[in-house]
């Protein structure tokens, strides 16, 4: 682009001229404007003033705590951040050839890739990854699209997948979208997937089972083994959701409990700021049989050592994601996996599950476990009696924390409980910052037993009063209490 210049003549104003290669533009002249703009100016410290004090009132883990239930809201080490900004990387075109002609720009990018697929497999059990899927839930269509290619090929006339009640919402959605009929599959009295209903949905038509687990409860089946084997006594597939792996990672793999496909969510396990529409990373892992169904492109490592792309996999479901899924994304977690290391990753689970544990046991007094047994990740909690008497309800607790100065955690999900509270603390969480957000949340319970008026207005400390969630659903529109 050439730059156009201002030639000033005496006694005359300023006149463009542009360089005679350059096309001129041929606006009507009823279209162009007769006077300047009267656009506001502003000094750069009235700019940098606004936007600052915009920064102070968004919410983020780096300034507080988010003990979203399912979501994984961990701190995420800044030295990631950093490697992904390096120019080799974070400047790189995906339309840069391979090898030859400035090839070797890409090859410590496809080397990352590479070696991920690997550090991958050996974490879940699996036999190869795809990095392509952009989300979790882009992870999960991407699972049952395998298993749908799968059964195509086997000549199997399955119709149905298996899904647990307390499932992601994702889980179904994704399972019709690949063309699949969904069952329900009821929970039983210790907050896990019946296994005896399980046999009695069983039959031949069933493609296959999707699991969550630990669940979205924070509970561990420890019959999944069993539950696996099942399905595939049918010839089914069974599919593990990685949303909640930060509970086990390092511990177990998927793989060993029997799963056939797995989708990892690198932006909640694996060190990325997960929020605020992303970006997200979902690969998909799958055992050796469904290997030739991952999508194209596949990073091959060839015998001198160069790394490049195969398409040749007649096979594949095809291209589910432009280029080869969100690099950056993928690259913090390399960067996360390989700082911690095995001992590292053990130690993620463990003092996941401890603070999850610590919030559960502090609290159990003051408000209602959905189920009193041991906890992974997270604990979901209800109102005790008494609120529910007070005619207090789970988005009572959750605009009072509000006040408190805590972001509340997910409630009303998973909706197997009524009036649901989800805590997941994670692992990054000091004592400290625990204790704070407890002793909030049992100041809230004693007021929603005493001052349960007083609890329905809340938050009042918020920039805005507290919206009628009903109507402003109903209308499109905020309204106002």
């Amino acid at each position: 682009m050439k730059l156009v210049f201002e030639k000033s003549v005496p006694g005359r104003r300023a006149v463009r001229i542009a360089p005679a290669n350059v096309p001129r533009i041929n606006i009507r002249s009823d279209l162009l404007r007769q006077k300047p703009a009267n656009l506001p100016e502003l000094s750069e410290l009235d700019v940098v003033r606004h936007f600052t004090e915009l920064s102070r009132r968004n919410f983020g883990v780096d300034n507080n705590f988010y003990p979203l239930g399912s979501c994984t809201m961990k701190y995420n080490p800044k030295v990631a951040e950093h490697i992904a900004s390096y120019p080799g990387f974070a400047d790189l075109h995906p339309l840069l050839p391979q090898l030859r002609m400035g090839g070797m720009l890409t090859q410590g990018a496809l080397r990352v890739l590479h070696e991920i697929d690997l550090l991958l497999r050996e974490i879940t059990g699996m036999a190869e990854f795809t990095m392509q899927p952009l989300a979790g839930a882009h992870g999960e269509l991407t699972g049952m699209m395998i298993m749908a290619a799968y059964h195509r090929e086997q000549g199997n006339k399955k119709t149905t997948i298996l899904i647990p009640d307390s499932a992601h919402g994702t889980n179904p959605a994704s399972a019709a979208i690949a063309g699949y009929s969904v069952v329900s599959i009821p929970s039983n009295e210790n907050g896990v997937m019946d296994i005896e209903a399980v046999r009695q949905h069983l039959n031949d038509e069933v493609a296959g089972l999707m699991l969550t687990c630990p669940n979205t409860l924070g509970l561990f089946n420890p019959h999944v083994k069993d539950i696996c084997d099942l399905i595939h006594s049918v010839d089914g597939l069974t599919y593990y959701d990685g949303a909640n792996l930060n509970a086990i990672v390092g511990k177990a793999r998927p793989g060993d409990f029997g799963f056939d496909i797995v989708h990892l969510n690198l932006h909640k396990t694996f060190a990325t700021p997960h929020g605020g529409g992303g970006p997200g990373a979902g690969p998909v892992g799958v055992k050796k049989k469904l290997v030739p169904f991952l999508p194209v492109s596949v990073v091959i490592k060839r015998n001198d050592g160069t790394y490049a792309l195969q398409y040749d996999r007649p096979k594949s479901i095809g291209y589910i994601a432009p280029f080869y899924g969100n690099f950056g994304v993928v690259l913090k977690a390399y960067v996360y996996i390989l700082m911690l290391g095995k001992e590292g990753l053990c130690r993620v689970a463990e003092n996941a599950v401890l603070n999850a544990n610590y919030v559960k046991e502090r609290l159990k007094g003051h408000y209602k476990l959905a189920f009193d047994r041991l906890c992974k990740h997270e604990c979901v909690f209800t109102i005790s009696e008494r609120m529910a008497q007070n005619g207090i309800h789970a988005v009572d607790i959750a605009k009072a924390l509000i006040d408190k100065g805590f972001h509340p955690p997910t409630v009303y999900f998973p909706t197997i409980v009524k009036d649901a509270m989800m805590i997941e603390p994670t692992e990054t969480e000091s004592k400290e910052t625990l204790d704070s957000f407890i002793d909030a949340m049992i100041e809230i319970a004693e007021q929603a037993e005493n001052e349960p008026e007083k609890l329905k207005t809340a938050p009042t400390t918020a920039v805005v009063c507290r919206p009628n969630e009903t109507i402003a659903a109903k209308n499109l529109n905020i309204a106002y209490l």
